[in-house]
């Protein structure tokens, strides 16, 4: 009999993704999101648009029984719009009411394996000071103090998924993921994370110029490549871990190095101007210890491979646009 799978997000980057992956492995996929997928044809078998954030909507595409049901959904972005504080009670209110729609509609039709993308964003502030030493081990969340109300809202739908599998004995699977990137993401727009806006600064920079880089360019982060992602999401959808547990690399970079090999992958002689801007904790690099014991998972692609594939279809994309310009005039 065919397996069946909701993703919830699924005209975003990971969604997008993920879909693919599941049809690959012969599942009847439903995608639902507010939009479809700007770079990509969608592969879910049924594609439902609507907002999360409505119930009614919610509790139609939830018609049936699912297999898995992956809740990827959220109000999200990269620092320029996530720690500018500009768009606080909207992260807020917007992720936590799709969880918590998406969550008592699961637990009405009985669907007890549920997936939940949570982010290394929850982790405490304190911990993240020294951009050499950051500690994100999943036991150093508590006492909380996120840096953002976008953790904040991911810390409280944690608990909110671990409390139905409490109550009401489901199966919900916690993941924090970690920085994910690769081909077909946002690469513009506000939205865009740190691998994506260097790659489409130094793809669109002139021979002997600059790109802005926020900040000192010191802080540290980890990169995880989308390939390794599903691989890390799917082992923990059907393990009996329920987690929180990171799903992330830790190849840990400063962000002035990676802007340095973003632009070695180019060939351009270009330089790094660091300039004052969001940034959000010094350091943040996974920790990989839990999700090997319990999982025997561990990344396998390097940052440095996952980003050429990601440079070559930024710079493809700009191309095109370039082109269709073009031949506009």
């Amino acid at each position: 009999m065919t397996k069946t799978a909701l993703v919830c997000g699924a005209g975003g980057f990971i969604g997008g993704h993920l879909v693919q992956r599941l049809k690959r492995e012969g599942f009847w996929v439903r995608g639902v999101d507010l939009k479809f997928n700007e770079h990509e044809q969608t592969a879910a078998d049924d594609f439902a648009i609507g907002d999360l954030r409505d119930m009614d909507f919610v509790k139609s595409i939830v018609d049936r029984r699912f297999d898995e049901v992956y809740q990827l959904a959220a109000d999200m972005g990269g620092a320029g719009y996530i720690f500018t504080g500009e768009n606080d009670a909207q992260i807020m209110h917007n992720s936590a009411t799709i969880n918590l729609n998406v969550l008592d509609a699961c637990h009405k039709r009985n669907i007890r394996r549920v997936f939940y993308s949570s982010s290394a964003c929850m982790y405490p502030e304190f911990n993240q000071l020294d951009p050499e030493n950051p500690n994100c081990a999943e036991d150093s969340a508590y006492p909380a103090n996120p840096d953002s109300e976008y953790g904040w809202e991911k810390l409280f739908s944690e608990r909110l998924y671990l409390s139905y599998n409490r109550n009401y004995g489901m199966e919900c699977r916690v993941a924090r993921y970690h920085n994910i990137f690769g081909p077909a993401g946002t690469w513009e727009g506000g939205k865009e994370k740190a691998p994506a806006a260097l790659c489409r600064k130094v793809a669109m920079a002139e021979e002997g110029s600059e790109i802005e880089v926020w900040g000192d360019g010191l802080q540290t982060r980890s990169f995880l490549y989308i390939d390794e992602c599903l691989e890390g999401t799917t082992r923990l959808m059907r393990s009996s871990f329920e987690g929180p547990v990171n799903v992330g690399s830790d190849e840990m970079i400063t962000i002035n190095d990676l802007a340095r090999m973003v632009i070695e992958i180019s060939g351009k002689n270009i330089g790094v101007n660091n300039i004052p801007g969001p940034q959000g904790v010094r350091g943040r690099n996974s920790d990989n210890r839990l999700i090997e014991s319990e999982l025997g998972w561990r990344p396998t692609r390097s940052l440095r491979q996952g980003m050429e594939l990601t440079y070559k279809w930024i710079n493809q994309e700009i191309k095109k646009r370039h082109n269709l310009l073009s031949c506009d005039k």
